[in-house]
């Protein structure tokens, strides 16, 4: 079915529970506190309740839900990213530096490092004559996105095209360096497998490719980044989405919604992938169209919904300790100071699905928000 049809405007009806729903409403706005926010039944798209619900509110880390979607449906599930390997091998040693060109994979570890030296070390790889080499001209110059100057960007650590443990060191901290961190871990670990490194400069060479080493496949990717909320990792994919670029990458993700949904950029209003920026607004409605169609999207939806947090089947703790929901919601959470968000779909108790998001922007909790999709659930 296509998708402007399946997410056409969701139709209002009655509300179930209303008096509760407009009593928790205006006891949030009571405390100075933004509210938007919407329940709809999945199959038919009626409302079941909803306040506000195209008003656009800073949604934090629930805009990892549009931008995943947008990129699984773009790129498609399987789609991988190469990392190339360049040198001039003679002999089992390489006459120059060893190249490493950086495409934007987000998951290239230490772990994956390893594998892929063991592979250059069976190619008959014995020496590095000169240095480890990046090539970052995959990405441009742009250190981050516009919208980061009052938010906690400073715990992002740089999105570089080619990045290695996510530009954090060995105790996790932020590298003061990405550059430096990413050519000595490649480095040590080449050494650790038997294939040394000289650091010889200004030899001739007349490099070729020697080797890529191929990323998890975007639905794995997609997996990690909105079970973890992982910033980084999105933030990489949307710069790769735009050639580079992050403007192009959002440019890309609203022309993506314009198309498939009929949602403009006045309801995709986004500066980056991740949530960190300030400057992003969506609506509950927003939100709740795009879960729908995801919902029923054969091709890549069962990959979106499974990239979900499950409330009470997850293998590390979540805050939620209502027994009463487990494994009967999918959400995806957002937090930044003075926002409290949530989208996903739960189950009621007699198997209905239903699609929800809420907003709040001002002095929220987190049990502002799951009192009311326990009620609904419950």
């Amino acid at each position: 079915m296509n998708l402007k049809v399946l997410t056409a405007l969701l139709v209002p009806a009655l509300a179930l529970g209303a008096q509760d729903f407009r009593g928790w409403v205006r006891g949030l706005e009571a405390r100075g506190i933004a509210v938007s926010a919407g329940i709809w039944d999945a199959e038919t798209g009626k409302a079941l309740d909803r306040h506000r619900e195209t008003q656009a509110l800073v949604p934090a880390s629930t805009t990892k839900a549009v931008t995943t979607y947008a990129l699984l449906k773009t790129l498609k599930p399987d789609s991988t990213i190469e990392t190339e390997v360049w040198g001039d091998l003679k002999d089992g040693v390489v006459q120059g530096d060893l190249t490493f060109k950086g495409d934007g994979d987000p998951l290239f570890t230490s772990e994956r490092i390893w594998l892929l030296a063991q592979s250059l070390k069976k190619q008959g790889i014995r020496r590095v004559a000169g240095s480890i080499r990046l090539d970052q001209s995959a990405f441009d110059a742009q250190r981050e996105p516009s919208g980061w100057e009052n938010t906690s960007a400073d715990t992002l650590p740089e999105v570089r095209a080619l990045s290695v443990n996510f530009n954090r060191d060995e105790n996790g901290r932020l590298a003061g360096d990405a550059d430096r961190l990413a050519r000595e871990t490649i480095q040590k670990i080449l050494q650790e497998t038997g294939i040394a490194v000289e650091g010889r400069a200004n030899l001739q060479d007349t490099p070729r490719k020697l080797a890529s080493w191929t990323s998890p496949p975007l639905r794995a990717l997609v997996l990690d980044i909105n079970k973890w909320s992982n910033n980084f990792m999105i933030e990489m994919l949307v710069r790769r989405f735009g050639a580079g670029s992050w403007p192009r990458g959002v440019q890309r993700i609203q022309a993506f919604y314009r198309t498939a949904f009929n949602l403009g950029p006045e309801a995709i209003q986004i500066t980056d992938g991740s949530g960190l920026s300030k400057d992003n607004r969506l609506s509950a409605r927003t939100l709740g169209t795009i879960l729908r169609g995801a919902y029923y999207d054969f091709e890549v939806g069962p990959e979106f919904v499974a990239s979900l947090k499950i409330i009470g089947g997850e293998p590390w703790k979540l805050r939620v300790k209502d027994a009463n929901l487990t494994r009967r919601v999918r959400v995806k959470t957002g937090h930044l100071d003075r926002v409290t968000s949530l989208c996903g779909y739960l189950q009621t108790l007699d198997g209905q699905v239903r699609v929800f998001a809420i907003l709040l922007n001002g002095p929220a909790r987190d049990e502002d928000v799951w009192e009311q999709v326990s009620r609904w659930a419950n």
